[in-house]
């Protein structure tokens, strides 16, 4: 049976550490069977010499002191006490080191201990775990830029294509539109006509799709021209209730938990509004066989850790808003690909893939931030931050005149396209406008140049050859001051905007257009006082 002392030698060489025993000069009096590994040195080697010997050089100028100090006052000091330290093994190879001392009494004096413990293994390991966690942001951020990328090409190309298209569009649907107001007056009296005129309806249900769809491209590769308002999203929100009912089916249980404290941000109301319903829809294909839907908002500050925790994010104030579904949920292999365009988990023919691609777009232009948290079967949150602005709530305009006819104003329309020119003509005349028309604005100077011609309105395309919307307006507006003016494009951005916005005392009608938001923007203009309506609801001088 061992003694006392013999189970302390044995607790001491069976210790994972090493220990060391040192007087009150730094001569090394004890030392256990891990020193020796841990160091090198052979036990007889270190007994007797001087513990300095097991310091790096950089610090051993420094270590008669700092022992001398603890002499003066030893207090235990625990393994891991926030110093950095490190141990010298006899081939002079250095290590980082824990050390924990105390004191102990012997009947030949004090001895002071310490237990050394190499921690390379450990730092080893805290530096994998970094590198491999900046690898993933790295990895996070590079598919974020990818993303951005992707979208900025396909934006491009959605430019590209958009002016053309949406002429297009604009002729096919307003012809049908026409068409469909003859079949209607004359189906009455005629069945045969009843379904030519149905079939006049899916032409023009098929042009607002291919519109919509326009849209959509130029929206998420952020080329559409936004009128951004200061607003409360909660305004918006309690707004589009009754559209967002009937958009998600009686089997979808529709919950708004709105914060009274939400502060104001600067965003175009549609497009907020087009970020609801396409959430919404989103929502509601995931829980087909019913469930809940909550809305929510509440004010966020986003603080430098969880910035970087989410690539793309900037620390600051926001107004959350959220949209909550407790459908199927999303892999998260999905949810990676959430927001690629044309990316969709739907059948063949019942989604496009822009919905969430739309979203983002929408959110980045308007400096904001849209996060997918799901688990399957558990649902899908999606959040979106909107940041805040100091400036006062836009005063409501009241939207569109209710009277939308003339009353014999002239109105000079300026097109290259024939098509275009001549149904934007035909919906003004028989509407009590008084119409001139001009294919490009060189022959619209030479005709306005005429004294003898009156014109109230110019409403003219963006985009033509030789002489682009913009400037026949400033010429037209010199040689006459009071000539109001109507822009009209299918694609505007790179001509009138600025940052993808629409710049002030500018008055915009988007291609394609229908005969009632032709006439209620030409009459918005008229009714206006003192000069064309800008995009914030203010008047121009």
């Amino acid at each position: 049976m061992l003694s006392t002392e013999g189970v302390y030698r044995a607790l001491i060489e069976a210790a994972p550490d090493a220990i060391i025993g040192v007087d009150d000069v730094g001569i090394i009096k004890l030392v256990n069977a891990q020193t020796e590994r841990l160091f090198g040195y052979p036990r007889a080697e270190l007994l007797g010499a001087s513990v300095d010997i097991l310091v790096p050089d950089a610090a051993r100028h420094v270590h008669p002191l700092r022992r001398a100090t603890y002499s003066n006052n030893p207090q235990p000091r625990p393994m891991g006490a926030g110093m950095e330290l490190a141990g010298r093994r006899r081939d002079g190879s250095e290590f980082p080191a824990e050390i924990s001392l105390s004191v102990i009494s012997t009947d030949k004096g004090m001895l002071y201990s310490a237990a050394v413990r190499d921690v390379s293994e450990r730092i080893e390991a805290q530096a994998e775990r970094e590198r491999l966690r900046a690898d993933a942001q790295r990895e996070r951020l590079e598919s974020r830029l990818h993303q951005s990328q992707r979208l900025e090409s396909l934006g491009q190309l959605a430019g590209g294509v958009a002016h053309d298209f949406n002429n297009l569009l604009g002729a096919i649907l307003n012809y049908a539109t026409f068409v469909a107001d003859e079949l209607d007056s004359r189906a009455e009296s005629d069945a045969s006509l009843v379904t030519m005129r149905d079939d006049v309806a899916q032409i023009r249900r098929c042009a607002e799709r291919g519109a919509e769809l326009t849209r959509q491209l130029l929206t998420f590769g952020r080329r559409e021209i936004v009128q951004p308002q200061i607003l409360n999203i909660n305004d918006v929100v309690r707004s589009v209730q009754q559209l967002l009912r009937r958009t998600i089916g009686e089997h979808v249980e529709l919950s708004t938990v709105l914060s009274p404290n939400v502060e104001p941000v600067t965003v175009d109301p549609g497009q907020l509004e087009q970020v609801l319903v396409n959430l919404a829809i989103n929502a509601r294909d995931a829980m087909a066989s019913g469930g809940t839907l909550i809305i929510d908002t509440q004010m966020v500050d986003v603080d430098e850790v969880y910035a970087q925790r989410h690539p793309g994010m900037s620390p600051g104030r926001f107004t959350q808003l959220r949209v909550n579904d407790n459908g199927v949920g999303m892999t998260a292999d999905v949810i990676e690909h959430a927001f690629e365009p044309f990316f969709t988990t739907k059948p063949k023919g019942e989604g496009t893939g822009l919905g969430l691609a739309t979203v983002y777009g929408i959110l980045s232009q308007a400096g904001g931030f849209v996060n997918v948290y799901s688990e399957v079967g558990r649902g899908t949150t999606v959040q979106t931050l909107w940041p805040v602005t100091t400036s006062e709530v836009s005063a409501d305009l009241g939207g569109p005149p209710v009277a939308f006819d003339g009353g014999g104003e002239s109105v000079l329309v300026v097109e290259d396209e024939a098509a275009m020119r001549d149904v934007t003509s035909r919906i003004l005349t028989s509407h009590g406008y008084q119409v001139v028309v001009a294919a490009s604005g060189h022959e619209a100077l030479a005709m306005v140049s005429d004294s003898n011609l009156h014109v109230d309105v110019l409403l003219t395309d963006v985009i033509m050859p030789q002489m682009l919307g913009k400037e026949v307006a400033e010429r037209l507006t010199a040689m006459r001051p009071a000539l109001r003016t109507l822009f009209m494009s299918g694609y505007a951005q790179p001509i009138l905007a600025s940052q993808g916005t629409l710049d002030p005392g500018v008055a915009l009608l988007e291609k394609p257009f229908t005969t009632e938001g032709l006439l209620a923007k030409v009459r918005q203009v008229l009714d206006v006082p003192g000069g064309a309506l800008a995009a914030d609801g203010a008047v121009s001088p």
